[in-house]
């Protein structure tokens, strides 16, 4: 009789348990903009969580969690469970920079890893419209002088570090004047408490802003008056990019299934018209092997550019 027993139970089918068999999601997600209400990167995740939640078939909820130059949002979601229910809709720079020059971040680049790439920044330095600049060559020019600020997104911001970069370039002092996103860099750059705004293109839509210069390989087509800052005279040109990351560890089955809704959302027309007007390129999206590749390289070339470069405050 325990013979028969034992033969039965060894040919049972193992024990099935729900918890490993349910749906991914099944529940909200909240994806964490690290920037202030109204930035650019808010506007796109605004206008692609619609998309995610239609494609995903549960609420998309964003949420605003700016400071620290983006660090305060992303070391929330680094702190998250891996398990695709709280994503960052960020830039790279808060990975491939901000871990770098700070000790204060709360995580590592390690912390995260890239879903998808959902948008590319080119970034301007703009003016009032009764600005005394005409150009970026009078502005540097002033500079020369001394005195002159601008105002950018954050420290370690890429905004930021473009200035830094320029300045570096053009051998003159440029006093930087750190906001908490670009927003409130529109506002100060209009009311003459800042001589110039660095803030990211897609920021201009709508506002009486007058451009002097992109920071980019080649004049943006919406704005073909505007020209580079190459060829103003000084070779600057960084580049910013970024999209959906989720805390390290999350499963490659939940990854594949927030990657295709992202790729949905790129391709949505609520989202291309968005991108279309903050000045996006045509291309945008980049699944995660191919994100997580220019994430590393960019790693690697902003190490080798910040070297011993420490930015706290």
């Amino acid at each position: 009789m325990l013979r028969l027993l034992f033969l039965l139970l060894a040919a049972a089918p193992a024990p099935t348990f729900a918890w490993a068999q349910a749906p991914f999601p099944t529940r909200p997600i909240t994806v964490i903009n690290p920037t202030a209400a109204g930035a650019s990167t808010d506007i796109l995740i605004r206008a692609m969580a619609p998309a995610l939640s239609t494609r995903l078939g549960q609420p998309v909820v964003v949420v605003n969690r700016e400071g620290g130059s983006s660090s305060l949002g992303t070391a929330a979601v680094a702190r998250a469970a891996p398990d695709g229910y709280t994503l960052l809709f960020g830039a790279a720079y808060s990975l491939s920079v901000l871990p770098t020059i700070r000790s204060d971040t709360g995580y590592t680049a390690a912390s995260l890893e890239p879903v998808c790439q959902a948008f590319v920044n080119t970034m301007v330095v703009a003016v009032r419209p009764d600005s005394p600049f005409a150009s970026l060559a009078d502005y540097i020019a002033r500079a020369r002088q001394g005195g002159v600020t601008f105002g950018h997104q954050g420290v370690a911001s890429i905004p930021h570090l473009a200035m830094v970069e320029l300045g570096q370039v053009a051998g003159v002092a440029l006093q930087d004047i750190p906001y908490r996103g670009d927003p409130p860099v529109v506002v100060d750059t209009l009311a003459g408490r800042v001589d110039a705004g660095a803030m990211v293109l897609g920021s201009l839509r709508g506002q009486n802003l007058r451009p002097l210069a992109v920071f980019g390989a080649a004049r943006n087509p919406s704005l073909p008056e505007v020209p580079t800052v190459r060829e103003a005279g000084w070779d600057v040109a960084p580049e910013s990019f970024g999209g959906l990351f989720a805390p390290a560890g999350l499963p490659l089955p939940i990854r594949a299934t927030l990657a295709a809704a992202c790729e949905a959302g790129v391709a949505d027309p609520g989202y291309r018209e968005a991108a279309r007007r903050g000045f996006q390129p045509a291309e945008l999206y980049l699944g995660p092997d191919d994100f997580k590749a220019r994430l590393q390289a960019d790693i690697a070339a902003k190490a080798r550019l910040l070297g011993g470069m420490t930015l706290e405050r």
